[in-house]
């Protein structure tokens, strides 16, 4: 995977936007405010390479993606993450993207993440708790995080205007497209081995149109156990 600048170049997060931004990763005023806001700092284990332009592992056979591929996302997304709109993250992780999430979409909106691992979801809550930007948004209801197997999605909150997935499918789980809402984007790595970047987007009268935006290399999505097992 790419990376934009050396391990010992970036120690701040805004320094880490400003790098996404002069190399046009980010081109959104919007996406850049939201990475400003939520410093990644607080959502990884070693603080020390927070900042550095590659996946951290977090346990528990999963990782926190890297910083551009998190632009990337925001940035795909960004005209289904407006104020007053609803997201669901799928393989919420440590709670950062989904933090990004609720900056955007604001207290009239709602992000919903996923995450099947107790311990993850209960350390991205306290993860959220320590952030001024997300924070807020956690105790007022508009931001949270579930137990929950994600390829089900999060049917309480549905439709959505955005989904993101944070792992790899080998294909797209019907239940996350029944969740989308008409107008609605979804964001997934699909494949096994070899795996693209996929951007659907449902229509008006509920068919949708997928095609790939890059390569990538995601962990699977798949059951608690086998994650577990690091299948």
């Amino acid at each position: 995977m790419k990376q934009f600048w050396s391990p010992n170049s970036i120690n701040k997060n805004k320094a880490m936007v400003e790098n996404l931004q002069s190399h046009g990763v980010i081109t959104s005023d919007e996406v850049a405010k939201a990475m400003e806001a939520v410093d990644r700092g607080l959502f990884v284990p070693d603080r020390s390479y927070a900042y550095v332009d590659s996946p951290l592992s977090i346990g528990y056979n999963v990782t926190i993606s890297a910083p551009h591929m998190h632009a990337m996302c925001l940035e795909l997304l960004e005209k289904n993450l407006k104020p007053g709109m609803r997201v669901l993250d799928v393989g919420s992780g440590t709670g950062y993207l989904t933090a990004c999430f609720a900056f955007m979409v604001g207290s009239e909106g709602r992000a919903i993440g996923v995450e099947h691992i107790p311990e993850l979801v209960a350390s991205s809550i306290k993860n959220i708790e320590a952030s001024a930007a997300a924070s807020p948004l956690l105790k007022q209801g508009s931001l949270a995080i579930h137990v929950g197997d994600g390829r089900q999605g999060w049917g309480e909150f549905a439709p959505y205007d955005a989904i993101h997935v944070g792992a790899a499918a080998p294909e797209i789980p019907e239940a996350l497209i029944d969740q989308l809402k008409p107008g609605g984007r979804l964001v997934i790595p699909v494949g096994n081995l070899f795996q693209d970047l996929q951007v659907v987007d449902k229509n008006s009268d509920g068919s949708v149109s997928i095609r790939s935006e890059t390569s990538v290399r995601y962990v699977p999505l798949t059951s608690r156990e086998a994650q577990l097992r690091g299948e």
